[in-house]
């Protein structure tokens, strides 16, 4: 017999859960409400991954619960929870605003953030930190007097900086050349500014460019840091120890968390500092969508989270100059100035052998009989650019059109696009079937210097010889850009060559690229030893020979002001199907009725896809309209996702033909080097 109405419970609000589900497409890119079941109670937490339903998509899809709530409203339609996958919190809070507030300053999703920041799940590693973190906490790890004492030390060199970090500063620090044993000097400080951080219990995240930076931190860490406390974050890590260290980030012991450019999200706790050594390196650049440079991501970061924010290299680079001018960042002085005794050549100085002027080669010569001498080259391999011999056209291949090299003395020209070898070349400007070799990698320069300093030890660094390290006997290091390794005790002399052909590439910051190439260099010098800026003279020379990057990057600045180039102005490039840039700029001109006459270059046409006219535009904007820019054109993208999925739906589906393609607007804001 049913029972008698007056007799039923009444029933509460139901309790929801806000998902933010894990898809691709921008216009899922919000949190979606789902009702948790009385079975899913217990497990259904803030920052957990669940399975819910995708109605729209006839599936079920992952997402994570980003916050949970109440509801009375029964009458509204809601699907419930499918599953929970672990009951391990990986999305914290503050990660998710930091992840919302990135995507919103660049026009993108908070999923594509959340991809680069929250490894891939590792269930045995999942499972460990569980069992630990049921168990007991974590513990702080004990510091040692005498490592806080020498941290203090080196930060004084720089008076003022404890104090700015104390008060959670932004600051643009040059860092002292230099090298003690075989650790920069760039790396003891910064490593000096995290253990400070640590001491007071606060947390600090450093991002360097690459694997060579990252092994000369946490050797300066080793020397000051407890070992438990120093988790690094890299995409080099197998699987289970980065998705270990990650979680280990999440505890409420403070850590120093170390690593590439995606290390910028760590979700530590109580952050007290965030660094990134060299900001200027293009490795910064996050290759995916939605395209935020790390030291944007650090931005805003730090204007959430609060604590110090420390901008560090050997030059500058003019998006960090642009912040000291209006006095975002404070630039604290070190004590002592310290300079590389730096030589410029003449270009019309005679060479002694192969490229080296005659001075240098003498300098070589003196400097190799105490320890190592370090020699800077443009590019990898033997000759990577091969010409016609007689007309000295670029040799191309027959088959794909790609450029010719040489690997190695007297071997056949190889492709470098498509692998193949040139064999029976000839010339299609002048039919001729010889080459010449146009310059010289690092493998070239090894095998000339090698005959010019006879019984000498040649070492090899690029990409495809890493080096991280040489000892002080004498050597003769051959190094690309960027793989020059740490000699101990610092280079006795430092030869950069090339110097010309790299200011050469048609490139807007080269000149930025090659005074942080040359000084990053020079750094490495050993006190009082020659470093030979060969055949080089202009701005940039006269930069790195009184170690003036900043009055470098502050020119930069002002020559680029006028002309209305980043990082004077930001800049968004749009691209898809002609009419959806139309539309695309027709609503930013009504969102954003403050932008200038001249702000919008283009449409221009962009190659066809599926025999679809596209279009590309681009739009400069101050820093301030970067709200409702951003804002203005996620709108579009959305908007154009919805319409090419009815038209998708809508399209012909005959034998034979296909659906109409999908939606390929694409917008990407801060472009450094724009071009239509």
């Amino acid at each position: 017999m049913p029972e008698h109405p007056a007799h039923v419970a009444p029933r509460g609000p139901r309790r929801i859960a806000h998902v933010l589900v894990d898809s691709p497409l921008p216009q899922l890119d919000r949190l979606f409400d789902y009702v948790v079941p009385p079975e899913l109670a217990d497990e259904a937490a803030p920052g957990v991954r669940v399975k819910v339903p995708l109605r729209s998509a006839g599936r079920v899809i992952q997402g994570f619960i980003v916050a949970l709530g109440e509801e009375a409203d029964e009458e509204r339609a809601l699907s419930e929870i499918d599953t929970v996958v672990s009951a391990a919190a990986v999305l914290p809070d503050r990660l998710y605003r930091l992840a919302r507030a990135v995507a919103d300053r660049a026009a993108g999703s908070a999923n594509d953030v959340l991809r680069l920041a929250v490894p891939r799940r590792m269930v045995r590693a999942e499972k460990a930190w569980l069992a630990q973190t049921t168990s007991a906490s974590a513990e702080e790890a004990p510091m040692e007097a005498s490592s806080l004492e020498r941290a203090r030390d080196i930060l004084g060199e720089y008076p003022g900086l404890d104090d700015a970090l104390e008060a959670s500063g932004r600051v643009a620090l040059d860092a002292r050349p230099g090298v003690s044993g075989s650790v920069p000097a760039w790396a003891s400080l910064l490593a000096a500014a995290a253990v400070a951080r640590l001491a007071r219990g606060e947390s600090a995240v450093i991002a360097v460019p690459d694997h060579r930076d990252l092994a000369r931190l946490e050797a300066a860490l080793a020397e000051l840091a407890p070992a438990e406390s120093v988790v690094r974050l890299d995409a080099e890590l197998p699987a289970q120890e980065r998705y270990a260290n990650y979680l280990r980030t999440l505890d409420e012991a403070p850590v120093i968390a170390i690593g590439n450019r995606s290390v910028v999200y760590a979700p530590v706790t109580r952050l007290g500092l965030l660094a990134l050594w060299d900001d200027g390196d293009s490795l910064f650049d996050e290759p995916l969508a939605p395209y935020v440079h790390a030291r944007d991501a650090a931005l805003v970061r730090q204007s959430l989270e609060g604590g110090a924010l420390v901008f560090c290299g050997h030059s500058r680079s003019s998006d960090v100059q642009r912040l000291v001018e209006i006095g975002f960042l404070t630039e604290p002085a070190p004590a002592r100035r310290v300079t590389p005794k730096i030589v410029l050549g003449a270009p019309q100085d005679t060479p002694a052998t192969g490229r080296i002027p005659s001075a240098a080669f003498r300098s070589a010569r003196e400097a190799i009989a105490s320890g190592p001498v370090l020699v800077q080259v443009a590019r990898p391999g033997y000759a990577p650019t091969l010409v016609c011999g007689e007309c000295r056209a670029p040799a191309r291949c027959a088959h794909c059109g790609g450029p010719l090299f040489a690997p190695a003395r007297g071997a056949t020209p190889t492709c470098a696009w498509c692998a193949r070898d040139a064999r029976g070349w000839q010339c299609s400007q002048c039919e001729a079937t010889t080459v010449r070799l146009a310059s010289s990698g690092s493998e070239r320069t090894a095998d000339e210097l090698g005959r010019a300093f006879a019984g000498v030890r040649v070492v090899v660094a690029d990409g495809a010889h890493p080096v991280e390290t040489v000892d002080g006997s004498p050597a003769l290091v051959i190094a690309t850009r960027g793989a020059e390794p740490v000699a101990e005790g610092g280079y006795r002399a430092v030869l950069l060559l090339d110097g010309d052909r790299m200011l050469q590439a048609p490139d807007l910051r080269i000149g930025e690229s090659c005074l942080r190439w040359w000084s990053n260099a020079a750094a490495l010098a050993a006190p009082g030893a020659p470093v030979h800026l060969v055949a080089v003279t202009g701005p940039v020379a006269r930069a790195l020979a009184t170690w003036s990057q900043p009055a470098y990057a502050r020119g930069e600045l002002l020559e680029r002001a006028p002309l209305k180039m980043p990082p004077a102005v930001r800049i968004a490039r749009i691209e898809g199907d002609a009419p959806q840039v139309d539309e695309a700029l027709v609503r930013l001109g009504a969102d954003a009725p403050r932008l200038a006459p001249d702000a919008v270059i283009g449409p221009v046409p962009a190659p066809e896809v599926s025999g679809r006219k596209r279009a590309r535009a681009l739009v400069r904007f101050e820093y301030a309209l970067g709200p409702a820019v951003a804002a203005s054109l996620r709108a579009s993208v959305v908007a154009a996702a919805v319409s090419s999925r009815a038209r998708r739906v809508r399209g012909p589906a005959e034998p034979g033909r296909s659906r109409p393609p999908a939606n390929t607007l694409s917008v990407r804001l801060d472009v450094a080097d724009p071009e239509l």
